[in-house]
């Protein structure tokens, strides 16, 4: 099964997939967080094939919801209801930075952060 990965930004929001086995991450694209965001992405989920969401989960430092938590969660319920898909958390503290320090800041940087968030959820899962 094809899972698909978000790193929800307010500006922008990088994506990445599995392949289809659900075995490896891969960077797709950052797309602007604009309100065509739920069509872009269900576009996508069709489009792939995708079994299941996951997307970072925003806390602070401490572990409490940060200003992004509200619009994740409203992201979730918005996916739940369009596609009807398993859609889970995953810890997204510093993703970004470790995405910077692999392969330095680019136009792909949120997509790749994206594909470290999906890959943290399938290391666990294992």
């Amino acid at each position: 099964m094809r899972l698909m990965g978000i790193d929800y930004g307010t500006k922008k929001v990088g994506i990445a997939f599995t392949d289809e086995g659900g075995a490896m991450a891969f960077p797709h694209a950052v797309v602007p967080n604009t309100p065509k965001l739920l069509d872009v992405i269900t576009d996508l989920i069709t489009e792939k094939r995708v079994g299941a969401v996951v997307i970072g989960h925003s806390l602070d430092k401490e572990g409490k919801p940060n200003a992004v938590h509200a619009a994740v969660e409203a992201l979730m319920l918005d996916l739940t209801l369009a596609t009807g898909l398993p859609i889970h958390l995953e810890p997204e503290q510093y993703s970004t930075q470790a995405a910077i320090q692999l392969q330095g800041r680019n136009a792909n940087t949120d997509a790749s952060a994206a594909a470290l968030i999906l890959d943290g959820y399938l290391t666990r899962r294992k």
